[in-house]
C-alpha cells in the first residue's frame, strides 16, 4: 500500500505517493556525534516519505532523543555486551510486530545488525558506513567485515574514498556514495548555552575530542591569534571522553595561557543556537569522511577554514565558499583565519556562498531522493 504525503523532489516537483518501506534506523547511541545525527535526520526525513520510519538504539541514550521527530517509532534495547541474547530477541520481536523491511545499521551497529540477520533472515540489512579516517584506510580492519557484507543488502559511503574501498574490499556490491545532508532541528526545548567571550568574535568548532580532529593544532592556531586578537575566542563543541587526550588538550590550554581564549562546553544539544552566536567555523582534522559539522556551518552561513581531508574539498570551493590549508600547518592555519578574523566582508561573502552551495547540493531533498531510488533499484 501506498499512503498520501506532499514532498518535493530534487526537480522541485511535488509528489503525493509515501513510498511503500518499513525501516529502522539502528545506532549504538543517542550521544551528540556525526552518525548519531545522521541517524537523527534519516529517521526525521524518511518518517515523511515511507510507511513506517524508527530508531533503534543499541548501548546508550542520549540528548539527540529529543530532535526525534513525534512520529518517528523508538526503542531502547540496553545492550550490556556483545552478545547479548535480550537484547537480541528484544528487536526481533519489535521487527517483526512492526513487519520492518530494512535496517539502516550506522556505523559500528553493523555487527549487531548481523546477528539479527542470523535470527531474522527475511530482513534486509543497509549498512550506513561512517568511517572517519578516509586518509589512512590501508589500515581499515575488513575481515569480519568482509564476511558480514556477504549478508548485507546495501552499503550507504559517506564519501567517495569509502565507496570505492567498499567496493574493492566487500562482498557487496550494491555501494552508493550519498552525502551527508543537514536539517534544521527542532530545538526550541533545550536550555540555550551562552558562549564565553566577545560577543562578534566567536570561532567555533564542532568536533569530539578525539585525536584524528587534531584539537592541538587548534591551540597553536589559537596561541598565534592571541598574539593580535586577544578578545577573539575559540569555543570546542563536542563529546569529551574524559581520556588522555582530553587530559592534553585541558593541560595544553594552561600551558598556553589560553582560559580566556579558548572555552571547552562537552556535548550541546542546541547546535543551532551556539552557530548563530559565531562568526567563523572551523575544522582542524588530520582526516574526515563528510562532517556534518560542515554542512552545519554553512547552513548557518558561518565564514570556514578547514584543513584540506576527506569529502571537504568537494564541499569547499577553496577562497569561494571557504578556507582550505593542509593538515598539520599551523601558520598557513593561522594566517587563514587571520585573514577572515580581519575582513567582514570576506567573511560574509564565503559564508553565503557556502550555504549556496549546501542548499544545492546537500540538501535532505536531494539526498532522500537518491537514497529512496538506490532501495528501490532491483
Amino acid at each position: 500500500m501506498k499512503e498520501k504525503i506532499i514532498f518535493v523532489d530534487e526537480f522541485n516537483c511535488i509528489s503525493a505517493i509515501k513510498t511503500d518501506i518499513r525501516i529502522i534506523q539502528l545506532i549504538d547511541s543517542l550521544e551528540a556525534g556525526g552518525a548519531e545525527r545522521m541517524a537523527v535526520s534519516y529517521a526525521n526525513a524518511l518518517q515523511k516519505r515511507v510507511t513506517f520510519s524508527g530508531v533503534v538504539v543499541t548501548r546508550n541514550e542520549g540528548s539527540l532523543q529529543n530532535q526525534l521527530d513525534k512520529d518517528v517509532s523508538y526503542l531502547f534495547l540496553a545492550k550490556k555486551r556483545v552478545l547479548d541474547l535480550k537484547a537480541l530477541f528484544k528487536l526481533r520481536s519489535f521487527l517483526k510486530a512492526n513487519n520492518i523491511q530494512f535496517i539502516q545499521a550506522h556505523s559500528t551497529s553493523i555487527y549487531f545488525a548481523f546477528l539479527i540477520k542470523l535470527v531474522l533472515p527475511s530482513i534486509k540489512i543497509i549498512w550506513h558506513d561512517h568511517y572517519g579516517k578516509s586518509e589512512m584506510l590501508e589500515k581499515r580492519k575488513s575481515f569480519v567485515l568482509r564476511i558480514i557484507s556477504a549478508f548485507i543488502f546495501g552499503i550507504v559511503a559517506v564519501n567517495q574514498k569509502l565507496e570505492t574501498w567498499s567496493k574493492s574490499n566487500l562482498f557487496c556490491k550494491k555501494v552508493i556514495y550519498l552525502a551527508n545532508f543537514t536539517v534544521s532541528a527542532n530545538e526550541t526545548s533545550f536550555v540555550k548555552t551562552k558562549l564565553k567571550g566577545t560577543i562578534g568574535k566567536q570561532i567555533v568548532c564542532l568536533a569530539n575530542l578525539r585525536p584524528q580532529k587534531n584539537h592541538i593544532l587548534l591551540l597553536e592556531v589559537a596561541e598565534k591569534c592571541k598574539i593580535n586578537y586577544p578578545d577573539w575566542s575559540f569555543h570546542l563543541v563536542g563529546k569529551d571522553f574524559q581520556d588522555s587526550y582530553s587530559e592534553t588538550i585541558k593541560n595544553l590550554i594552561i600551558e598556553k595561557g589560553l582560559q580566556k581564549n579558548v572555552f571547552l562546553y562537552g556535548s550541546c544539544d542546541d547546535v543551532t543556537s551556539i552557530l548563530q552566536q559565531c562568526q567563523i567555523g572551523i575544522l582542524t582534522s588530520d582526516s574526515e569522511g563528510l562532517p556534518v559539522a560542515l554542512l552545519e556551518y554553512g547552513f548557518q552561513k558561518l565564514a570556514v577554514v578547514s584543513t584540506d581531508v576527506g569529502e571537504i574539498p568537494a564541499v569547499i570551493d577553496d577562497k569561494k565558499s571557504g578556507l582550505l590549508i593542509r593538515p598539520k600547518d599551523a601558520l598557513s592555519y593561522s594566517n587563514a583565519l587571520i585573514e577572515l578574523i580581519e575582513n567582514n566582508t570576506l567573511r560574509l561573502l564565503l559564508g553565503e556562498n557556502l550555504k549556496t552551495t549546501i542548499l544545492n547540493t546537500y540538501s535532505e531533498e536531494k539526498v532522500l531522493l537518491k537514497y529512496i531510488n538506490w532501495v528501490n533499484e532491483k
